[in-house]
């Protein structure tokens, strides 16, 4: 029994130190693993040789070296610069068609007001020949109050837009169609057709409708005011130099020339942002003003007392829009106002002798086509009319 219990005593110690001694080496062999990049275990003396340079090798393997150097992140996409020929040939067809929709117009404003005086003769004669004035008092008397104050309200707000310049009452209708659209960006369903439509980006896909539409087109209200504040103060000046309907022509042409420039400078530089805005047509109006008659004194808006030549006005501020395009400002779109601003100067030094001054063949066709009975008549004989022999 004493050799037996001996025995069992003994088979329970090696057990329990060969229990001890194995794990902990598997366990100082993964903690070696894990930390072999920080330092380096020391040696232990009771280790055999086999088992340090197994250890060894081991510690080596896991060693990490150097990270290998990343690949380079790849080029991006090139984006291709859009071709503006398109653009080009929209702009060159619609400020001839401005031109010749504005001959047209002249035509047929000239051709109503003669009808309009031969109309009113008749009736001052009519109203001459009759004198019974009690018709008249009965049917006032009949209307009721309501009537009566709508009609004095109309009779006032006709009054007031006869008493308006013609100029003046052209850019009015401008005002209206620029507040319309101004209305029209504040409405959320609307705001993808708007940025489509209403802003010129040489980038985007629809580039030649924009270049008419953003011309009157605000997102702020400041934005509208002052473009509209200056078109209002030159109206009577422009309108009274080149008449309603080529006002509109050059107007119009100069929304699109300008917006046409702006296109050229984005593409040129790469900086393809959106624009809107009425500033290149408000610069034509302005800068043709200013070449036409230089030595006019202009006044600043917050410093009455501080007058300056229209002539330096305009050289200010080419100045300043050439400044703000070479160096890279994004506060306007200078290239716009620059384009806006020659176009004006030379309409008003030759684009008015070349365009405008030439445009009679064009209104005898229209004329000819609106009245086809005068083609072909002559003294002596009408249309119909056959010489001797005719059967």
């Amino acid at each position: 029994m004493a050799w037996r219990g001996y025995v069992i005593k003994w088979a329970k110690t090696e057990f329990i130190r060969s229990h001890n001694t194995t794990p902990r080496s598997s366990r100082l062999g993964h903690y070696n693993q894990q930390r072999c990049g920080f330092r380096r275990e020391a040696k232990r003396p009771d280790t055999k040789k086999g088992n340090v340079t197994q250890e060894t090798n081991a510690s080596e393997v896991a060693t990490p070296g150097p990270p290998p150097p990343l690949p380079p992140p790849p080029p991006p996409p090139r984006v291709p610069r859009p071709t503006l020929f398109t653009p080009l040939m929209f702009t060159v067809g619609f400020t001839g068609c401005s031109f010749g929709a504005a001959a047209i117009l002249q035509y047929e404003t000239l051709k109503s007001r003669v009808q309009t005086a031969r109309d009113g003769e008749e009736g001052e004669k009519l109203m001459q020949g009759s004198q019974d004035m009690a018709y008249w008092h009965q049917w006032w008397n009949q209307l009721s109050g309501f009537q009566r104050q709508l009609i004095l309200l109309m009779s006032t707000v006709d009054d007031f837009w006869s008493g308006l310049t013609e100029g003046q009452r052209t850019v009015a209708g401008i005002i209206a169609v620029n507040a319309a659209v101004l209305c029209c960006w504040r409405i959320p369903s609307m705001q993808r057709s708007m940025i489509k439509y209403f802003t010129s980006n040489p980038a985007s896909k629809t580039r030649c409708l924009p270049m008419v539409l953003s011309s009157f087109s605000h997102y702020s209200i400041i934005h509208m005011v002052a473009n509209m504040y200056v078109l209002w103060t030159f109206s009577s000046g422009i309108v009274s130099l080149l008449g309603k309907e080529q006002f509109l022509a050059v107007y119009m042409s100069a929304g699109v020339i300008s917006t046409m420039v702006s296109y050229m400078c984005k593409t040129a530089t790469g900086r393809l942002y959106p624009s809107l805005g009425a500033s290149g047509a408000v610069m034509a109006v302005l800068a043709a003003v200013c070449a036409k008659v230089p030595e006019a004194k202009l006044g600043i808006i917050f410093l009455p007392m501080v007058t300056i030549t229209a002539g330096n006005v305009l050289k200010a501020l080419v100045a300043v829009d050439a400044a703000g395009l070479l160096m890279g400002w994004r506060l306007f779109d200078h290239a716009a106002h620059l384009g806006g601003a020659l176009f004006g100067v030379w309409y008003v030094a030759y684009g008015h002798k070349l365009i405008w001054r030439k445009r009679e063949p064009l209104v005898k066709l229209w004329h000819d086509m609106r009245s086809p009975s005068s083609r072909g008549s002559r003294p002596g004989g009408g249309p119909g009319d056959s010489g001797p022999g005719s059967q």
